[in-house]
């Protein structure tokens, strides 16, 4: 099946051709009775036994590409070192940054190392859908295998990875309609026949089977078309441009596979499986976070870890929090990386209330459930702020008053197709910036940037790996001129930005990116450094006040241990923590106790100081009758470490 149009290039650990001369890929007799039951479960064992054979080899081809010190590396390689505190991601769109004389890739590698304190901490990006598409800014693919020659070539990408891990969009779900499958399809050709869900009339779904369908759209779910055998309604979950395709075909299945394996030949790190939870169209279901999905996922993970074990499966699910974390698996066998849709929500309506009770008791709770695992923690993406994560956690009226803040601030909000057939919104469209900012002029520019800064450091001290999206980086405010000429209410925070613009305000000390480039590049200085911020690190989230938001972070081996405090409030708050809430009672060299570990990792134990430094603030705090008593001004972060640790790791360095 033809999805492709042109070949792949050299990539640093893969060839142009593949080589025979060298070994082929041997699978083991496990691995393969692990993919056969994936392959039954799906398709039943008769086309299962006939598809395993070319999966094979699909698998031994790729395999063939790769070089020896390709290889060797992969043998050297613990599961468990893949993430770490030093992980930064930025996500970006190819062309978000224009500039003269070069392709928008080449453009927005080099504009990140212009930023100063950014450039050397940033180590992962994120380049949002950078394939020929027909709409949805990226995400409507016509090609899965081109770069658009509008944002550059595969040789730019390659640069962009001599300097970053790469993370690349899996947009599986659909294709373009002007996509060749499709329109094969639309020309009769029989091979495209089962490669999209399609009915000779709209009521062939029934009325019933559309009721309990859950989409993320509130759209008609079938599309019409005209095609060379007459009208036909194709399924199409998100938009009339996006034509789902059929997995229940098999060949669908093995021609994404080839694709997923050559984007790892590009020089993926990172696989972001957009929107998978609506994976497999399965009329008379939700079509959301079926099994089957969950299957396919685990068969992605399963061909990762035989060819590519350094390639991490990311999962992109705007649902409930429960749902979403089921991506994970059981830790071993599903996605390395979830993402946090529960945090953006609940981190604004915890500074829109001045109050972290439900944030501190929500992050309690919250687990990934093996060392080899993560969450991604984002504030703020291409879309805006997905509201679903916290459809269990907060109460309706709770999510209504995000929702009114939000739109104070011009925001608008978007809405899904729910249980029923009824309307609920999904997502509040908006930057970061201007979510937490109001643009009246009544509050100061270093006011707001502190109240911008101290949202960003939750999402730095939970356990997981941050990510920041390029407006939410620079401190852009939402685009509503845009969304009035668009009339998509996604354009707020997708505006494209001058790279003289961009060296323009790092120059200027009083702009807004000045700041918040050295001030969260402090942040991030501090995080990438400090092991206590690892994420298979333990955690204790600490209620010391309905104004600030506490955990305690250990490192894996238990020599750091770090207090991070946010005040988010707009008013100074007054804290005192006693030694015991720390689990640090007593003499020196007690035993830390009553810790809640965020997973598998050890208890430790540590010896105390009677002083503790904030990193952050630069001073130090004394304790005094057991405890520390902190002011804390309006939205400031204190990350505070015992001074014996301190000192120990200066020495040891």
């Amino acid at each position: 099946m033809n999805w492709q149009q042109s070949e792949p290039e050299k990539t640093t650990f893969y060839n142009l051709e593949p080589d025979y001369t060298l070994p082929l890929l041997e699978i083991s007799e496990s691995a393969k009775e692990k993919i056969m039951a994936r392959l039954h479960f799906l398709y039943g064992e008769t086309a299962a036994k006939k598809y395993i054979l070319e999966l094979e080899r699909i698998l031994k081809v790729h395999y063939a590409h790769k070089t020896e010190i390709g290889r060797i590396s992969e043998t050297e390689f613990n599961l468990r070192d893949r993430f770490t505190q030093k992980d930064i991601v930025l996500i970006a769109y190819g062309d978000m940054v224009r500039g003269e004389g070069s392709s928008p890739l080449a453009t927005l590698g080099r504009i990140l190392n212009s930023i100063s304190g950014l450039k050397e901490i940033i180590n992962t990006l994120h380049i949002l859908p950078f394939f020929p598409y027909s709409s949805d800014r990226g995400f409507s693919i016509v090609d899965f295998k081109i770069v658009d020659p509008k944002l550059g070539s595969w040789q730019d990408i390659k640069k962009l990875g001599d300097n970053f891990q790469l993370m690349f969009d899996a947009v599986f779900n659909h294709v373009s309609a002007k996509s060749l499958p499709f329109q094969e399809l639309l020309n009769g050709n029989p091979n495209y026949k089962n490669v999209f869900t399609t009915y000779n009339s709209p009521e062939e779904l029934t009325p019933e089977q559309r009721k309990i369908i859950v989409r993320p759209r509130t759209s008609d779910i079938l599309t019409k078309f005209d095609s060379i055998d007459g009208p036909i309604w194709v399924w199409t979950t998100f938009s009339p441009d996006q034509i789902d395709l059929n997995f229940r075909n098999p060949e669908v299945l093995l021609g994404v596979i080839e694709t997923l394996l050559l984007y790892v030949r590009r020089g993926a790190n990172l696989i972001r499986l957009d929107a998978v939870t609506y994976l497999w169209d399965e009329p008379g279901t939700t079509g959301a976070n079926l099994q089957q999905t969950h299957e396919i996922i685990k068969l992605f993970r399963d061909i990762l870890n035989i060819v590519a074990p350094r390639v991490a499966l990311v999962t992109e699910t705007n649902v409930p929090h429960e749902e979403n974390i089921s991506y994970f698996g059981n830790g071993n066998d599903e996605a390395q990386m979830v993402y946090n849709f529960a945090l953006p929500p609940l981190v604004l309506y915890t500074f829109y209330k001045e109050d972290a009770t439900a944030l501190s008791n929500w992050a309690k709770n919250i687990r990934y459930p093996s060392l080899t695992t993560t969450f991604f923690n984002m504030l703020d993406t291409h879309d805006g702020v997905g509201l679903m994560g916290v459809k269990n956690i907060l109460s309706p009226e709770e999510r209504n008053f995000i929702i009114e803040r939000a739109r104070e601030h011009g925001a608008f909000v978007s809405y899904k197709t729910g249980e029923g057939g009824t309307e609920e919104p999904y997502e509040i469209n908006t930057t970061w910036f201007s979510a937490l900012n109001i643009d009246n002029g009544y509050e100061t520019q270093d006011f707001q940037i502190k109240r911008f800064l101290a949202s960003r450091s939750i999402a730095l001290v939970l356990p997981g790996i941050p990510g920041i999206y390029l407006h939410g980086l620079i401190g852009s405010r939402s685009d509503v001129e845009t969304v009035l000429k668009t009339k998509s209410k996604r354009d707020i925070n997708r505006h494209f930005i001058r790279e003289e613009d961009i060296l323009n305000a790092l120059k200027n000390p009083k702009s807004n990116l000045a700041i918040i480039a050295i001030k969260l590049g402090r942040l991030l200085e501090i995080r990438v450094r400090q092991s206590a911020f690892h994420p298979n690190g333990d955690c204790k989230v600490l209620t010391i006040s309905p104004s600030v938001f506490c955990v305690l972070r250990i490192s894996p081996d238990c020599s750091e241990h770090i207090l991070c405090l946010t005040n988010i409030t707009s008013k100074v708050c007054q804290v005192k923590i006693p030694l015991l809430e720390l689990g640090v009672p007593g003499d020196y060299g007690s035993e830390l106790a009553n810790l809640t570990p965020v997973n598998t990792a050890p208890f430790c134990a540590t010896p105390r100081e009677n002083y503790w430094y904030d990193l952050v603030g630069k001073r130090g705090w004394q304790v005094k009758e057991r405890g520390l008593e902190l002011n804390l001004k309006p939205y400031q972060v204190a990350w505070l470490i015992p001074f014996i640790e301190l000192e120990k790791a200066i020495e040891f360095r």
